[in-house]
């Protein structure tokens, strides 16, 4: 294997204290809600940032697969902005540094890019590894998002966990990051938020406010999240309305959310995700209902975006 170093180039000037934690947040294979993508750029938004490594595109992109925006404007070319895959120096709210690992998922070279990640780790003295993504889930939007917590952190996974499922998933990049500092006993955890299923291609905010707590649990850091939560609210009560003006839609809600607390309640039931037999016809029902009504609102002027 070719040395993981040739994957980045590090970035000169930039002073990284020892035994800062990792935040890991990389798009691509699943991002429901668009809670990665909403964490990224929130975080961008809020907070100051400096670049310490950038990933070679060249190296890991498929840009056939994922093209950059260009701008075409009228008679010439502008604006080009390639795709980003880094690792930053950021401070939170307070003032605590931490590394943010962000950008895409590297379409190829995972063993080497999963090596490039421990010997960054290693070099600055990461004091921990925290990730998080979000798959989509028969969960209703009424209850808070729960989440799936794996890596070594016991008190996190007991404390947190809501599903501690026994199955085969199609592994991301990620997950091969938190397997390999598990094996080397180093600190790592992984968040996986359950967004409703019939929310998944909505950016849906809560979600992106669920990744900023569980990072916040995992790390102490403190981000502003207040712009958020008022998207969060303002989002979820539109959602409410429209689930209010179909009495069909209500009943598949009202059956989620009968199952989501008999499971929290702590019944037979294996899963919060099904009933009895183990199926739960109704999320592709919902899902289709709220994509409907999604498709069909009209948009007022001030409202911007879904958000």
């Amino acid at each position: 294997m070719k040395v993981p170093e040739g994957l980045y180039e590090l970035a000169g000037g930039v002073s990284v204290p020892a035994g800062l934690p990792l935040v890991a947040a990389l798009t691509g294979f699943a991002d429901a809600g668009s809670a990665i993508s909403q964490f990224s750029e929130y975080l961008r938004e809020s907070l100051d940032f400096e670049t310490i490594a950038l990933f070679e595109n060249d190296e890991l992109l498929d840009y056939r697969a994922r093209r950059p925006m260009i701008y075409f404007d009228q008679d010439h070319l502008d604006n080009y902005r390639p795709a980003r895959l880094s690792l930053d120096l950021v401070t939170d709210d307070v003032g605590q540094q931490f590394l943010f690992l962000s950008g895409y998922e590297p379409d190829f070279q995972w063993e080497r890019f999963v090596a490039a990640v421990l010997g960054l780790v290693e070099r600055f003295g990461a004091l921990s590894t925290t990730w998080v993504h979000a798959i989509p889930m028969p969960v209703p939007h009424t209850r808070a998002i729960g989440v799936t917590v794996s890596g070594n952190r016991t008190e996190l996974i007991e404390s947190m966990s809501v599903w501690r499922p026994h199955t085969h998933v199609p592994a991301n990049v990620l997950h091969l990051v938190e397997h390999a500092l598990y094996e080397s006993a180093e600190s790592v955890c992984g968040f996986v938020l359950l967004v409703p299923h019939y929310l998944a291609d909505t950016e849906y905010p809560d979600a992106a406010v669920k990744a900023l707590e569980c990072v916040t649990a995992a790390t102490g850091l403190i981000f502003p999240t207040d712009s958020l939560r008022q998207d969060g609210r303002d989002f979820v009560a539109r959602i409410d309305d429209q689930v209010g003006e179909n009495l069909e839609l209500a009943r598949l809600v009202g059956a989620l959310e009968e199952r989501h607390d008999a499971y929290m309640e702590g019944n037979s039931l294996p899963s919060p995700l099904t009933d009895e037999d183990g199926e739960l016809p109704t999320a592709d029902e919902i899902a289709a209902e709220l994509e409907k009504f999604l498709a069909s609102r009209p948009r007022n002027d001030d409202e911007g975006s879904d958000r």
